[in-house]
Order: C-alpha cells, then structure tokens, then sequence
C-alpha cells in the first residue's frame, strides 16, 4: 500500500537528494526489517522506503519476516447469566478447539520459516528497523551486532522499533533507551533550562505517550550533521510522543526533545549512539502514515539514514521544512 505523492511535493522535499544522484556518489545500500510492528507496518515501511528512494541517495531493499499466525482463544461472556452470549460462546470455543490442531500446523510452519529467515548484512550499509515483534534468528542478531560493531553497517531505529527485543542486552546498547517499564533501565529527560536530567531505573514512570498530536521539536544540538541548518525548533505533525524511555544510555548524544504535556517535561526525539565503531540514529517519531508524512519527519530520516552510513550528511534541509509555528506535511493520496 503505497502512499503516491505528488510530483511537486517530492521535488520539493528531495530538491538536494537528486542532485547527489549524478554526481558520481555511489548510493547508500539500506534494507529495512518489518514484518512485524503493534503499528501499521504494512503502510509506513513503503513511505520510508519511497522517501528514501526518491532523494536519489539510497538504494532500498525491504526484508519482510514471515508472519506469525493469530488464531485467539475465544474470550468468555462479560454477563455469564445472558443464555444467548453463553451458547454463542460455547459455539465459538468449539470451533476454535476443532480448528486449533490446523491452527497447530500453521503455527508449526511459520515457526520453521521464520527459523529460515536470514538477512544478508553484507548487501547493505545500512539497516531502517521498522519491526516490533518476535526475536530474530540468532543469525540475524549476531549479524546485525556483528557489523554494526565493526562499523560495517549503520542502524536506524524508528518509533516502536525500540519497542522490540526487551532483555537482549546489546540490543539496548544499540538503541540507547527504548519503550521499556521504570525499573528497566536509567531515563533522560532535560528541563527548561536545557540540562539533561538522568532518571534513576524505578524513579518515576515507564515509557509511555501520554501527549501527542502536533508538537514543537527543540534542537538541541545544531552543530551536528543530521541537526544542522534545522530551524532551532519546528512543529512535527500528528504523532505519539513517547515518554519515560529507559535502558543504559550509554554513549547517547542527544540531537532534540518536545516537551510533553503529559510528563511536564522535555522528551528526546532525535539522538546518535555510539556502538562499537557503528553509528546509531534513533527517532521515536513516526507513529503512522500522517507522521511520517511530516517533511520535519523525512528531512530527518533521510539525513539521519545518510549520517548512519557514512558519518556525513549531504542532503541539505528542503525550502519547505516545517517552522516554528507552522506544520508541513506531504498530501496523503489516499484521503
């Protein structure tokens, strides 16, 4: 399901990226993983992918997991006394346990399938995370672990990605803090005066998005490549702004917060981590279509991606990057 953007608003938002096209650069492999997501991957993986694409820096491959069937037990009646939700019940439940040895080989296939799944990280120089569910093969994480840490590939964490893998260690290394509870892990939060406060792990909340909608995203730092030249704020469109994220932070540079209605407080939106000598850029942003169809958010994705795999950027801010006071968003095809 792709989201066609009109011709003018693509030309506008990767002016820049196109230019890199003939200059002789060669163009940055990225795969991005879905498959998986509690958000509707099916949808944001093909925005991503054609935001990346039409800038004419990246070359982009998708490498989709095998599904994991859903088949849920049939859940009982609230009102246990109503004779009709009863036998409706009972006839349900009796057609889920006649169908549940099915349901078992199904399973049982998928299993071996997502077993079989592999990702060749050799290919690329870059991987987007657009995935929040089940472990990866061993494969796949020693891959991803592997040369990130040498410094082989990039990494980029959208939104509910740092949701996924709670008690892999390294993974939390490479995203720095995620959608973890209070006792996970350390959090970061800055205040008014722009000085980063660390949390203690079970002081205070854990993670959640208890504001959102549109928000201002402050700049923190406008002297690094993926922040440089942004407006020293900017209004992003339509999303979650999580909060009260946890793990270790360690070799975390923050990039920009919003400030939370929710937590009284200003969240971090854009951060690098360090891992090994691989480059993390992570953004809890991007929540759905209408998130991503933020110029901030895709401006910031592109720049973020491109920082990633080479340590630079080259793609400079489009003219119609969002201001302090005003939202900018690419049309949505579909409405």
């Amino acid at each position: 399901m792709f989201h066609r953007l009109t011709a003018t608003a693509l030309a506008i938002v990767c002016l820049a990226g196109l230019a890199q096209a003939g200059d002789g650069k060669a163009k940055i492999r990225v795969v991005i993983i879905d498959g998986q997501n509690n958000h509707d991957w099916r949808s944001t993986t093909p925005i991503m992918k054609k935001s990346l694409e039409d800038c004419g820096r990246f070359t982009v491959d998708v490498s989709t997991s095998p599904q994991a069937p859903s088949f849920p037990k049939p859940g009982k009646p609230k009102d246990e006394t109503d004779a009709k939700a009863v036998a409706k019940y009972k006839e349900a439940l009796a057609k889920y346990e006649a169908d549940l040895p099915k349901f078992q080989e199904k399973a049982k296939a998928a299993q071996a399938e997502l077993a079989n799944w592999q990702i060749d990280f050799s290919k690329y120089d870059v991987v987007v995370s657009n995935y929040n569910g089940k472990a990866w093969t061993k494969q796949i994480n020693d891959g991803l672990q592997e040369n990130l840490k040498s410094g082989k590939v990039g990494l980029v964490i959208v939104h509910a990605a740092n949701n996924s893998f709670g008690g892999w260690k390294e993974y939390d290394l490479m995203i720095g803090m995620g959608w973890r509870g209070a006792s996970y892990g350390s959090r970061l939060k800055v205040d008014d005066a722009g000085k980063q406060i660390r949390v203690k792990p079970g002081e205070d909340l854990g993670a959640g998005h208890r504001s959102g909608g549109n928000f201002a995203i402050v700049v923190r730092d406008s002297d690094h490549p993926i922040t440089k030249g942004m407006p020293g704020e900017w209004m992003h469109a339509q999303d979650e702004l999580y909060d009260n994220m946890r793990g270790p932070i360690e070799n975390v540079h923050l990039l920009a917060t919003a400030y939370s209605k929710g937590t009284k407080t200003h969240e971090p939106m854009i951060w690098t981590v360090t891992y090994g000598k691989g480059r993390v850029f992570h953004t809890p942003m991007g929540h759905a279509a209408a998130s991503m169809l933020c110029v901030g958010f895709q401006s910031t994705l592109q720049r973020g991606t491109e920082w990633a795999a080479t340590g630079v950027v080259t793609l400079p801010i489009p003219p119609n990057f969002p201001t302090a006071s005003k939202v900018s968003s690419l049309p949505d095809a579909k409405k």
